[in-house]
């Protein structure tokens, strides 16, 4: 029997609960799909999140999830969703196992998935000791010996917050070099500046003891800071034809301030349409696409 819904919100995270809440409290058929592998999966612990500080980001997501279940007229489904366009009416959409679910409008929040540099040692001590935000995971590694590995230009401007947190070594990797103004602020900042690339991350995992610069010599590190390159997960804005920007880090879905895309009926939340990335930036996406995919239904239905 056809399922159909008012939205059918893709990705079950930060993002995309928040933009079913909106809905189900708005009375509308929501259907959630999700594949079950958020970004944040390889952090212990959320940090930063207004009244979440400390708590597993599985578990936030666990008891939103319960919220979210309370109301009758949402329905999960764990999966992925494979395929999706336009059809009279709204869109279809498929899932990996072949099930096809019917909505009025869609939401993407399927998020990203981070491609590190390819340095030997990052990716098992990826979301432990080497580390994306610092106002996510800073405070644990206060007062320890950092590091922050160049990937882009604005590398710079990550290694020159750093130091708040703690004595800092930038590793520019041949990939940017500072101009003269850009090397004295980073000097007045107390940032080692290490031109030589490095080769190997040493210690017993997830644990990071030092740096191996392809010079032989090591540098003694506790942790690391990397600007990942980021790519949506799957391609389902492109089989619908939403315009993209290039972000500093990757693409990004093009979204205007109610989070609707270039395709009408569709809209886009989470890390996969903006480039600040963190569970409150999701959570507000989330929040502004379920409002305004509702407001969508109402004015221009």
């Amino acid at each position: 029997m056809q399922q159909d819904f008012d939205v059918i919100v893709i990705g079950g995270s930060f993002a995309g609960l928040s933009a079913a809440m909106q809905l189900a409290r708005a009375r509308r058929r929501v259907q959630v799909i999700d594949a079950g592998r958020p970004r944040n999966r390889f952090a212990s612990h959320a940090h930063g999140f207004f009244g979440q500080d400390g708590v597993p980001p599985s578990q936030i997501v666990a008891t939103a999830r319960e919220q979210l279940l309370r109301y009758p007229n949402v329905t999960f489904t764990q999966g992925e969703a494979r395929h999706a366009a336009g059809e009279a009416g709204g869109f279809r959409v498929e899932l990996a196992d072949g099930a096809i679910r019917h909505g009025k409008r869609l939401i993407l929040a399927h998020g990203v998935r981070d491609t590190l540099p390819a340095v030997p040692g990052l990716a098992e001590r990826w979301g432990i000791s080497v580390l994306h935000c610092p106002y996510c995971h800073g405070y644990e590694v206060a007062d320890r010996r950092l590091g922050v590995l160049a990937t882009h230009p604005m590398s710079i401007h990550q290694a020159m917050l750093i130091p708040d947190w703690g004595p800092t070594t930038w590793f520019t990797q041949g990939v940017v070099e500072p101009g003269a103004e850009e090397a004295a602020q980073l000097q007045a900042r107390g940032v080692t500046i290490e031109r030589t690339p490095v080769a190997q991350v040493l210690g017993e995992a997830p644990a990071i003891r030092a740096l191996r610069l392809v010079d032989g010599r090591e540098i003694a590190i506790d942790a690391l800071f990397v600007g990942t390159r980021t790519e949506t997960v799957g391609d389902l804005a492109s089989q619908l034809g939403c315009a993209v920007d290039d972000g500093p880090f990757g693409a990004v879905i093009r979204v205007d301030d109610w989070k609707a895309t270039s395709v009408p009926g569709v809209f886009a939340a989470g890390d996969a349409s903006s480039a600040m990335t963190n569970a409150t930036f999701a959570s507000a996406s989330g929040v502004a696409a379920g409002v305004g995919a509702h407001r969508s239904l109402i004015f221009t239905a």
